[in-house]
């Protein structure tokens, strides 16, 4: 068989018979619409901008929900997806909306809660819905520092809750099949080396001035525990993700997605030692604050993972602009949320992977703005694996701690490059190893009156 044969061959297999039986495999014995005979879970969306959104029809799409209550310091997105969802769902209903997601909690009983706010928001709102008795699905990365995450593993253990983070190439079609067609059937050998990199030009840069907050926007409220900044324009979207002050920059943005995906196919957890370097060495010109550069290892033993990542320039490989590269003995895997690709070194035929859309499947897709039709398909799924978590009792795919891990090995990454040393942290201890400055660190002060979650203390 030649390689042209073999490369469409495997193509059409991904696209027909291996899909179809992930596909049906993933749905279990609940078929398309979990709770389909039950009384439909009552769910609640914190953050109604684009990516929440997102992952709210996603949810309608595969599972009998009812959309009770929507929560946003935005008053012109919430209406807007209250009407949204009010054309979504079966009953036609429009939710109840909320500018206080802790008022929310208290008067409505929820099955579910989504979260799909900025990242410095995540703890305290994940906590305190399963606090309430809801699962949540959480977005990435769950925290802006360490012990917020720490506090929200314990908190889903104490309240004996599902909670599921929003990194779905755990489930993307074609990455499962890359897992268990490649690396599980030990295609690459000896696994050696990994590399990972976001070369996307994502990071804004502007100066807009400071001026007067809209009426139809609760800054105060949107800022909440993070840092105070000036109101220079709506933060939605792309702003809030250039400052430190609310995420982790490229690196919790981008990398956690990366990594956790390596993480998962080779078995990972916790890095031995992580230490990275870099900086904002081209894009000056702008208030942002996040590393236009930035590289980092995340050592185990016998494998190093490392990442790069620039906001300016070409990538490295057109081809892979957001991925991983998985380098063994017998060939590389290279991988993404597109595609991936098997070269062995010696003997065999490449073996190409395609992205599966649905597009016929849920034409809806096509018309939701700004919606990701190569993740869709992984997010429906990811969907499914947290509803079987919580039919069933247990963990999901992407489980809390599964994503606190991924999350605070990027942190670490952040605080590395801060302090300008290797950081190695135990979680047993909640302690960056003889590093008293480090530790620190692992826990940022709150504004105001707002109060650090402790793991201790939920």
């Amino acid at each position: 068989m030649n390689t042209e044969k073999q490369f469409l061959g495997r193509r059409n297999f991904i696209k027909g018979a291996s899909a179809a039986s992930l596909l049906l495999s993933s749905m279990g014995s609940y078929g398309f619409e979990f709770f389909a005979d039950e009384k439909p879970k009552k769910v609640a969306l914190i953050g109604t901008g684009w990516y929440g959104t997102s992952d709210l029809f996603k949810l309608i799409q595969v599972a009998n929900v009812e959309v009770v209550s929507l929560c946003d310091v935005d008053s012109n997105f919430l209406n807007d997806v209250a009407e949204q969802v009010s054309q979504r769902q079966k009953n036609g209903k429009k939710p109840k909306m909320y500018s206080d997601y802790r008022d929310m909690l208290k008067k409505e009983k929820l099955d579910i809660v989504l979260i799909g706010t900025p990242d410095h928001w995540h703890a305290l709102m994940c906590i305190e819905a399963l606090k309430s008795g809801a699962h949540v699905y959480v977005q990435k990365p769950i925290s802006v520092d360490i012990m917020e995450g720490e506090a929200m593993v314990a908190a889903a253990r104490k309240y004996n809750r599902v909670v599921q983070v929003g990194t779905q190439r755990k489930s993307t079609p074609h990455l499962i099949d890359v897992k268990r067609e490649i690396v599980d059937k030990g295609l690459l050998g000896k696994i050696g080396h990994v590399e990972m990199c976001c070369y996307y030009h994502m990071r804004a840069n502007g100066n807009p001035p400071v001026q007067p907050v809209p009426e139809f926007l609760d800054y105060e409220m949107w800022t909440g525990p993070a840092p105070w900044r000036p109101y220079d324009g709506i933060p939605h979207r792309r702003w809030w993700r250039t400052f430190m002050e609310y995420g982790n920059g490229i690196m919790g943005d981008m990398c956690v997605h990366m990594l956790d995906t390596v993480r998962w196919m080779l078995d990972l957890g916790w890095p031995k030692q992580i230490s990275s370097e870099g900086g904002i060495y081209i894009q000056k010109e702008g208030k942002s604050n996040i590393a236009d550069t930035q590289t980092a290892v995340f050592e185990y033993d016998d494998l190093n993972c490392v990442w790069q990542h620039r906001s300016w320039g070409n990538p490295a490989d057109p081809e892979y602009p957001w991925a991983f590269k998985i380098y063994g003995e017998k060939g590389v895997l290279k991988g993404s949320t597109m595609q991936a690709d098997f070269i062995p070194y010696r003997n065999g035929e490449p073996i190409h992977f395609n992205v599966l859309y649905e597009k016929e499947k849920y034409p809806e897709d096509l018309v939701e703005k700004d919606n990701e039709l190569h993740a869709a398909p992984a997010t429906r799924r990811h969907m499914i694996d947290f509803l079987e978590a919580i039919a069933n009792g247990t963990k999901p795919i992407a489980d809390i701690e599964e994503g606190h891990i991924s999350t605070a090995s990027c942190i670490l990454a952040n605080l590395s490059m801060e302090l300008g040393r290797p950081l190695t942290y135990n979680p047993k201890t909640r302690t960056v190893v003889n590093d008293v400055e480090a530790t620190a660190k692992l826990t940022r002060a709150y504004r105001g009156d707002w109060e650090h979650p402790h793991p201790d203390r939920v």
